[in-house]
C-alpha cells in the first residue's frame, strides 16, 4: 500500500468509528427515552450509522485495508456519559437529546476533517453523501431538542 492509500484507508477507519459512536449512542439514548415515537426515531438514526458504517467497511477493504473494530475512546466515554446523565435526569427526553446532538455535532466535525483529505472521486462522492446525511441527523436532533425546551 502506498502512503495516499494508507491515508485514505485511516480516514475511513475514523469515519467508521464515528458512524459506530453514532449507531451506539443513539441505541443507548433510544433505551433510555420516555416516548415510543422518540425510540423510533433514534432507532431509525442508530440504523442509519449501521448503514454509512457498512459502507466504509466496504469501501475500506477495497481499498486494500482491514476495517477497525469498535468505536472511539471518546464515544464510548460519551456513552457512559448518556447513562449517568440519563440516571441523574431520570432519562428525560431532554437529556437524551442533548447527548445525540452533542455526538452529532462530533460526527459532523469527523466528515468536515475527512473533506478536507485528499480523497479518490468514487470515495469522496460517499464520504460527501454521508456527510451531508451527518448533517441532516444534527439538524434534526437540534430542532427537535429545541422543540422539546418549548414544552417542558
Amino acid at each position: 500500500m502506498t502512503a495516499i492509500n494508507d491515508d485514505v484507508i485511516n480516514t475511513l477507519n475514523d469515519l467508521l468509528e464515528s458512524c459506530r459512536d453514532g449507531e451506539y449512542g443513539f441505541t443507548t439514548s433510544a433505551e433510555h427515552t420516555e416516548t415510543s415515537e422518540l425510540k423510533s426515531l433514534l432507532m431509525r438514526h442508530a440504523n442509519e450509522c449501521q448503514t454509512a458504517g457498512k459502507e466504509l467497511q466496504a469501501l475500506i477493504r477495497q481499498s486494500g485495508g482491514e476495517p477497525d473494530e469498535g468505536g472511539s475512546m471518546s464515544g464510548a466515554l460519551h456513552r457512559g456519559w448518556v447513562s449517568v446523565r440519563g440516571i441523574l435526569s431520570g432519562h428525560s427526553d431532554q437529556a437524551m437529546l442533548d447527548e445525540c446532538e452533542r455526538g452529532e455535532d462530533a460526527a459532523v466535525a469527523s466528515y468536515r476533517k475527512a473533506l478536507k483529505q485528499d480523497l479518490p472521486p468514487a470515495i469522496r462522492n460517499v464520504v460527501e453523501k454521508q456527510s451531508q446525511g451527518a448533517q441532516k441527523n444534527h439538524d434534526e436532533i437540534k430542532a427537535l431538542r429545541d422543540s422539546y425546551k418549548g414544552r417542558h
